[in-house]
């Protein structure tokens, strides 16, 4: 039987305004019978917005509106956002978790800043020294698990080795994969290639007891062989962008070819169930949700241009952790894993 969880949201961080998130969790509240939401962010206005949305004045079971007058915007910075910024939604919504009025905390703000609040307030995991930004990328037989997305632009072996552990705890809990496959983000699949840092990390991974399968080439990462593809933050960022402006690409594309004459305007009438599959399969908003994995409690971001349907994507996300206990399954998994990297060392 499903747990309750209860998830505080930071309503003010997304581009599209509180609506968005007003929206999406009264939704998710319909479809969701053990999850409580906690909306966070300018009480007056917040509480106008549900009432327009669910067209009356009375009280939503399971929501809960706590004031916060402050908003962590796109220009300020990690450390001006922590020091300056303590009674923004941002910061009361993962003060809620440390407090534990809320078991997480989902946010469509600053990444950096949230990622620096974070590990402020939540602190790290035991035995992890770099938290890291995680989320599920399409590939051709659904989907794969990819970290780091931007956390660490620079990392050691150690890193590396880190975010693996908790790639497969995430994988394993939430996903139900029984001993994820695991590899390693390089610029070739032989031994000899890749800097120092990455065959250091190829040797520790090969070493431990997780099932790791070696390197992967960029080109692999859409060809679904691995449950988790381990890369520092800077080449896992720019991969993921890539990825996001391939798939864009090839959608105008289509598009206008589609739309060169009458006969191909025709022929896109009868593709026309096919382009909506295929609409739906590459459709972003039901990957949105990153896990800002190796904080001590869950944080989930939500990228900030999505509607309320991609935005509920990234509360389910949050929820499933909460009920899979994911931070608890990382230190059980970094605790089980550790040791023979370190005999092996």
């Amino acid at each position: 039987m499903d747990q309750p969880g209860i998830l505080a949201l930071d309503t003010m961080g997304g581009d599209r305004g509180a609506e968005v998130v007003v929206a999406a969790a009264l939704a998710e509240l319909d479809t969701q019978p053990g999850l409580e939401l906690i909306l966070v962010g300018p009480e007056d206005d917040l509480n106008a917005m549900v009432a327009a949305q669910t067209g009356s004045s009375n009280s939503v079971p399971r929501l809960r509106i706590h004031h916060a007058p402050e908003t962590v915007t796109m220009a300020d910075s990690p450390i001006s956002a922590v020091r300056n910024k303590k009674h923004s939604s941002m910061r009361i919504a993962i003060d809620l978790v440390q407090e534990g009025h809320a078991q997480a905390c989902v946010s469509a703000g600053n990444t950096g800043a949230l990622m620096v609040t974070a590990k402020f307030v939540l602190k790290t995991l035991q035995g992890i020294d770099r938290p890291a930004i995680c989320a599920p990328v399409p590939t051709r037989s659904g989907h794969t698990l990819m970290l780091d997305l931007g956390a660490n632009s620079t990392c050691t072996a150690d890193h590396l080795m880190e975010f693996a552990i908790m790639g497969a705890a995430l994988a394993s809990s939430v996903y139900g994969v029984r001993d994820p496959s695991i590899g390693l983000l390089n610029i070739g699949t032989e031994e000899i290639k890749g800097n120092e840092m990455i065959k250091r990390a190829h040797e520790l991974l090969s070493s431990s007891t997780l099932n790791y399968q070696g390197f992967l080439e960029g080109g692999d990462i859409s060809q679904g062989r691995l449950d988790v593809i381990v890369a520092d933050g800077f080449a896992g960022n720019v991969a993921l962008k890539t990825m996001e402006g391939t798939a864009q690409l090839i959608a105008q594309f289509v598009q206008e070819e589609f739309r060169r004459n009458l006969l191909t305007q025709a022929a896109g009438l009868l593709a026309f169930p096919i382009i909506r599959s295929l609409r739906r399969r590459l459709d972003p908003r039901q990957y949105n949700g990153a896990s800002f994995l190796g904080i001590n409690g869950i944080v989930v971001k939500s990228h900030g241009n999505v509607d309320a349907l991609g935005f509920r994507y990234a509360i389910r996300r949050a929820f499933d952790e909460v009920q899979n206990q994911v931070p608890q399954k990382i230190s059980w998994l970094q605790q089980k894993i550790i040791p023979p990297v370190h005999q092996a060392s």
